[in-house]
């Protein structure tokens, strides 16, 4: 069963620093005691053994110990409601490793998978922000770093993260995250964007 998925990724961590665990691809700890984080993925071309997901958004919650090589992560994954049956039942098999690719890769550091849940997702940008939110659940705001060029400014080999190796700093202005029982939130705390394309 082949798949393919590809759009704009927004991550936002409970880190109050450009977060150590992706930077040293896992060889150094949190700047908290725990690493939470919001991974929200938008779709703008995808196809799961024959379901186009094109245009679906799903958001992955995490909750791992501060070194996050030690595995052990709590994780659920929020579908945007939108989404049909056939497409969040495609999505769910893809991020839950049964069919391959990066999401497989994840599968020996999950502790405890929380499920799957669905509700509306949003992703907007305006004024080089971006706001994502899911129901009145989450909510952050975040900010990519432009340079005096006009140029993204960008963190490179980045073997240990699951959206790209090229990541673009993205600080978050304002977070609130209560959803899954896991729970951050704050001002100035760690974010990513950047582009994805996944294939198995």
């Amino acid at each position: 069963m082949a798949w393919s998925l590809e759009g704009q990724f927004y991550e936002n961590c409970s880190c109050t620093a450009i977060c150590p665990c992706t930077w040293s691809n896992m060889n150094h700890v949190a700047t908290n005691d725990y690493c939470r984080a919001a991974l929200c993925f938008s779709i703008t071309n995808g196809d799961i053994d024959g379901v186009d997901v094109s245009g679906c958004k799903m958001l992955m919650l995490i909750d791992t110990p501060p070194n996050m090589a030690e595995g052990n992560w709590t994780a659920g994954l929020i579908i945007d409601d939108s989404a049909t049956e056939d497409q969040a039942n495609a999505l769910g098999q893809v991020m839950s490793g049964t069919m391959g690719g990066l999401p497989e890769a994840l599968g020996p550091l999950l502790g405890n998978f929380l499920g799957v849940e669905m509700h509306p997702i949003s992703v907007t940008t305006e004024g080089g922000k971006h706001h994502v939110t899911v129901g009145d659940q989450i909510s952050y705001v975040g900010v990519p770093e432009i340079n005096e060029n006009g140029e993204g400014v960008e963190l490179r080999g980045v073997t240990a993260h699951p959206a790209s190796d090229v990541l673009v700093i993205a600080p978050v202005e304002t977070s609130q995250v209560s959803a899954m029982g896991i729970e951050f939130g704050g001002e100035d705390l760690s974010g990513f964007t950047t582009n994805f394309n996944w294939t198995a």
